[in-house]
């Protein structure tokens, strides 16, 4: 039968993997990328524990900016399109990613937080785990599906790695690129490569943050109601965020010399930190985080940090957005905590992945994620919040060329055949 076929194709896809050549590939992926986070992860400490304890080092924050802007502009033209060179090299595989793009994402994100720059880690641990997983490509000779799978490992390490998520890190790669059309290959080479990439983090003795969502309330018919209306909060948030960054970006892009845009989006941070109060929207905001699950944030506190966000990578700054989208989520169950009869700590976890997975399309990475680290019993809420916000903030994402969803693509199909029928209809 067709059918029996079909799960015969796709078993034998599955165990064709296991092979020296995989096992090797995934175990050289597995301690480059868990070293790569590691050693990012120990630098970014560093730094931004240098940077609270000297607040001089903001008016550093224009000439960072010179210096990212100036590095891209010489040496990183084809890098300087950031996590979308992994969506083109994964869809159109002509060129190796340059290898220049990790020490110099890893240099410039570096700047960035030393400066106070608002921006996040895990763009820059996933950018430099798939441009060294690349580079094997030259001594292996893969063929373009296998380079496909080997960037998608690469995606899965550098994530595992950064967040301490293994599991997140497996399915955020097969959700982020190959959802459009699922690799049933993929699966184990993911798998382990993400398991070992956090594995080896670990023995570099990397500590990962950790919060706590407290114990589960009793169940109320109207619980779902309201987790569900978080999620759809949520996803209002993620898709302001997305818009906003895409606007600074295109502002920003008006200025003709790349590495004036940098420098002046630095001077302007560097102005606006001098308002009193504005320095908790800085750097990563992990102490802000933490604040969240345990006491009551400023009722602004999201919103500010979404547009300092913005505003640090629509300015050309180097980092990711997800740890900036954990601040915002935090933030924004924290704050609906006095509207929502659910507890503080609760909301503060469910906001934290929800806000993610509407800015990302990748509501079963994010539940997997939420799961991992505040407990697999919150599971049915995570996920409840998760698809809302996935739903609520539309086919846009932080990642511009990201591919459309099976689930975006039925929506939007659906939709344009409603728009085809009422034009039909205005003619006739």
């Amino acid at each position: 039968m067709p059918w029996i076929m079909d799960y015969k194709t796709h078993f034998q896809s599955l165990i064709s993997v296991i092979h020296y050549r995989w096992l090797l590939l995934c175990t050289l992926l597995g301690l480059i990328s868990g070293s790569a986070a590691a050693l990012f992860l120990l630098a970014l400490d560093w730094v931004g524990q240098t940077q609270q304890q000297h607040f001089w080092l903001i008016a550093l924050l224009p000439f960072a900016g010179w210096l990212i802007g100036w590095g891209y502009f010489r040496y990183g033209k084809a890098a300087n399109t950031g996590s979308e060179l992994l969506f083109e090299a994964y869809s159109r595989p002509a060129s190796i990613i340059p290898l220049r793009t990790a020490p110099l994402v890893f240099l410039g994100t570096l700047l960035t937080h030393l400066g106070g720059g608002s921006a996040g880690r895990e763009g820059t641990a996933v950018q430099m785990s798939t441009a060294l997983a690349d580079q094997l490509n030259r001594w292996f000779k893969l063929s373009k599906t296998d380079r496909q799978l080997l960037l998608l490992c690469g995606i899965s390490g550098g994530f595992a790695a950064v967040f301490g998520t293994p599991w997140a890190g497996a399915i955020f790669a097969l959700e982020v690129l190959a959802l459009k059309k699922m690799r049933y290959d993929a699966i184990l080479p993911v798998l382990a490569t993400a398991w070992l990439a956090h594995g080896v983090c670990l023995l570099w003795s990397v500590q990962h943050s950790s919060y706590s969502a407290g114990s589960l309330p009793d169940w109320q018919f109207s619980t779902p109601f309201w987790v569900i209306s978080l999620g759809l909060a949520s996803g209002l948030c993620a898709l302001l965020f997305v818009r906003t960054t895409h606007f600074f970006r295109k502002t920003f892009a008006l200025i003709p010399y790349p590495p004036y845009r940098p420098l002046l989006g630095g001077l302007m941070l560097a102005l606006l930190f001098l308002i009193p109060g504005s320095l908790r929207y800085a750097g990563l905001g992990l102490s802000i985080i933490a604040a969240a699950f345990t006491e009551k944030l400023l009722p602004w506190d999201f919103l500010l940090k979404l547009l300092f966000t913005a505003f640090t990578l629509g300015a050309a700054f180097k980092g990711g957005e997800v740890t900036p989208l954990f601040f915002m989520g935090a933030a924004l169950g924290n704050v609906l905590s006095l509207f929502i009869p659910l507890p503080m700590a609760l909301l503060a976890a469910l906001g934290f992945v929800a806000v993610f997975a509407g800015a990302t399309n990748t509501p079963i990475a994010c539940w997997i994620m939420g799961m991992e680290l505040f407990g697999w019993e919150y599971g049915l809420l995570l996920g409840l919040a998760c698809w809302a916000a996935f739903l609520a903030s539309g086919h846009r994402s932080i990642y511009g060329n990201q591919p459309l969803s099976p689930v975006r693509r039925y929506i939007r199909h659906r939709y344009l055949l409603k728009s085809r029928a009422k034009q039909k209809g205005a003619y006739l």
